[in-house]
């Protein structure tokens, strides 16, 4: 895991610290000194730390992937100097902008919030880092009991969530906005353009929306493409390729010694979002596996689940049609089959403590058996449904908009997507009238009937069963209990309750419905994916989303609300980027969805590992902490194994928690030297680790 940490104090002289130790952190690359420090932490690559300086007290500190030459960063940091700070989150890749003007220290945030940054109060100014954890070491904090309630109850609502971590005193700056450091005060500010909650902003034609995510993608891909290639480094003897080995290739023999293959990869599910990735990345010009000159063709990973009967013929489908986009002469493929050993739930005992829970935590293993067969610098498609598709609240915003007649498709798509039925008839209407409901609910009444609903655990209307009508009729509100809230002690729900009714009371935010949770959604799969990154961490190995990058979701933020709620648009929106970059011979199929299966395996994993998952349960921490009882747990659990209808995310949310309060207890040392926690690790003989 990599990290930046500074802080802005209101001394002249040396950091903060008193009269004690010098405070530092553990294994760390200086990159300006004192009174404003900023530091590097982890293994970051050379090309991923770039500075630029106009004087000694004016510079920049990029961190991450970006596109920008050096004279674009030059220009970029005077138009931070005047105070123009959308300059610095512009420029294509996945990056964190770090600026010094004097005093004056500026940190931004992305869109998404795939790089949050975190801030504390510190020895008289603040500190602030691209991970909570050094943070909560660095102020020795405890844990947040109500954010945690709040992020099993309602984990997609900013309401109950707020600027929170799971460390008291610590805070995050919200997806869009810059911390600003002045001599130790803190300001946080927006860098996005305000829109009017009673005018729509001007929407651009389909046609040049689309054109404008092919050239956002475009550029993302050509971003890591640009940058040097990269290869394992050997750690001694144990790292070399001992040669030979019967029923082994060289492939399979790197796996096994838990690295990747030098180059770029991509994963190919036979979906849209990663087929899309890895055909641009094999049709851009240029040799996507060069490595100092000699290369090969880009890795293409598709996972290949053998342990699920459930959803054979998807499975088989989606496999076909990876395949055949791996037909083109610039893909090399590779197919990663697994048996139970790679179900969900499995090898739950081992993996890194990540800086906040969850879900991913509980398929961690499963995603590590793939990644190791990828390459050093690898594409995942994740986000893509969160910027392209539709939240079904959107349907509320045309009405709004009085464009009642863009609903009739999807509606009716709505219908025919759970089966024939009796009760096929009335979809329309009912999902009309829920829309409309929306549309009519002012912000603040629809955030206090949730938090009416909490106190009351109505749970009923919530979707269990993976109905595509019940899941969009749940979605059609400003704000709604998560699938684990069912499970949290009365006292778990009164706290995010509270915290929801302090919202409501508030000044209404700015944003139509559809496009606040909208944005949620997109906040929330963003810290998903955070956390799957770091538990999912191969060594010498960096995962790119760029759906994730700041210009490709403005590009698909761009896109009018009457393509984007069509049936199917995520794949017309992703064919036509693909047909714009002359890739035009699709397989039959492609842009289905693979949620079938991944239920499957989810479902299957569960009933492999329910012993070990009731055991986890019999004396957990959430039970200490208040937030569950035991009982109810292990009761959901069970029943969950044997096929009952339960929320299994909810289930994945309770047992992540779980398992990451008791890495983090179970965590010994810091990541600071001088610290006082330090120094008692150190006193008791524990050697501290610099990795979280």
């Amino acid at each position: 895991m990599r990290w930046l940490v500074g802080w802005s104090s209101t001394a002249t002289g040396p950091a903060a610290g008193g009269t004690g130790p010098t405070v530092l952190p553990v294994g760390a690359q200086l990159l300006w000194g004192d009174p404003d420090p900023l530091w590097a932490v982890g293994d970051w690559r050379p090309d991923e730390v770039r500075v630029v300086q106009a004087d000694p007290t004016t510079r920049l500190a990029v961190f991450g992937i970006c596109g920008a030459t050096n004279d674009q960063l030059r220009v970029g940091l005077f138009a931070a100097r005047g105070g123009a700070l959308r300059h610095l989150t512009a420029w294509p890749g996945s990056y964190t902008a770090v600026v010094q003007v004097g005093r004056r220290i500026t940190v931004t945030g992305d869109l998404a919030g795939a790089r949050p940054v975190f801030h504390t109060p510190w020895a008289g100014g603040t500190a602030y880092a691209t991970a909570a954890l050094p943070l909560a070491d660095l102020i020795e904090a405890s844990l947040d009991v109500g954010h945690l309630a709040a992020l099993l109850a309602c984990p997609d609502a900013p309401e109950a969530l707020g600027a929170g971590t799971p460390y008291e005193g610590v805070r995050r700056i919200p997806p869009g906005h810059a911390l600003v450091l002045r001599g130790g005060a803190r300001d946080i500010t927006s860098y996005e353009p305000t829109a009017s909650l009673a005018v729509a902003a001007p929407q651009i034609a389909p046609e040049q929306a689309v054109d404008g995510v092919r050239d956002a993608l475009i550029e993302a891909v050509r971003a890591r493409l640009a940058g040097p290639r990269h290869a394992p480094d050997p750690d001694g003897l144990e790292g070399l390729d001992p040669g030979p080995v019967p029923g082994m290739g060289p492939a399979e023999r790197r796996a096994a010694r838990g690295a990747p293959a030098p180059g770029i990869g991509a994963d190919l599910s036979g979906g849209s979002a990663s087929g899309t990735l890895a055909l641009l990345a094999a049709g851009l010009p240029g040799q996507p596996g060069t490595l100092n000159g000699h290369g090969e063709r880009l890795l293409a990973v598709t996972f290949n689940d053998l342990a699920t009967s459930a959803g054979r013929a998807h499975r088989e489908a989606e496999l076909e049609r990876a395949r055949s986009i791996a037909d083109n002469p610039r893909l090399r493929h590779v197919v990663v089959a697994s048996g139970e050993e790679a179900l969900p739930y499995t090898d739950l005992d081992s993996g890194p403590l990540t800086d906040e829970p969850g879900p991913s935590l509980t398929a961690a293993a499963r995603h590590r058996r793939r990644l190791l067969a990828g390459s050093a610098d690898h594409f995942v498609g994740h986000g893509a449904r969160q910027v392209l598709d539709a939240h079904p609240a959107r349907l509320a915003d045309l009405l709004m908009d009085r464009r009642r007649r863009h609903l009739l498709r999807p509606v009716t798509a709505l219908a025919k997507a759970d089966g024939p039925s009796a009760q096929s008839v009335l979809v329309p209407f009912t999902v009309y009238r829920a829309a409309r409901k929306l549309a009519r609910t002012p912000y603040g009444e629809g955030v206090a009937d949730t938090a009416r609903r909490l106190m009351e655990r109505e749970f009923a209307d919530e979707p269990v069963a993976g109905g595509a009508v019940d899941a969009s009729l749940a979605a059609l509100a400003w704000c709604r209990p998560g699938p684990a809230a069912r499970w949290l002690t009365g006292e778990a729900l009164a706290q995010v309750s509270v915290r929801l009714g302090d919202a409501a009371t508030r000044a209404p935010a700015i944003g139509r419905p559809g496009e606040r949770r909208a944005r949620a959604a997109l906040a929330r799969q963003a810290a998903d994916y955070r956390v799957f990154e770091q538990a999912a961490e191969v060594r010498n190995q960096r995962l790119h989303a760029p759906f994730l990058d700041n210009q490709v979701v403005l590009a698909c933020r761009a896109l009018p609300d009457t393509l984007r709620v069509q049936p199917d648009a995520r794949a017309a929106v992703l064919r036509s980027v693909l047909s714009g970059a002359g890739v035009r011979d699709l397989p039959p199929g492609w842009g289905a969805t693979s949620r079938l299966t991944h239920a499957a395996a989810v479902r299957a994993g569960l009933r492999t590992a329910v012993g070990e998952l009731v055991a986890l349960f019999d004396a957990p921490l959430l039970a200490d902490a208040g937030l569950v009882e035991a009982r109810v747990v292990r009761k959901a659990l069970r029943a969950a194994a044997e096929g009952e209808p339960l929320p299994l995310d909810g289930l994945a949310e309770l047992v992540s928690t779980e398992l990451w309060l008791r890495r983090l207890l179970a965590r010994r040392g810091t990541c600071w030297t001088g610290a006082a926690a330090r120094q008692r690790a150190l006193a008791g003989g524990v050697v501290p680790r610099a990795r979280l």
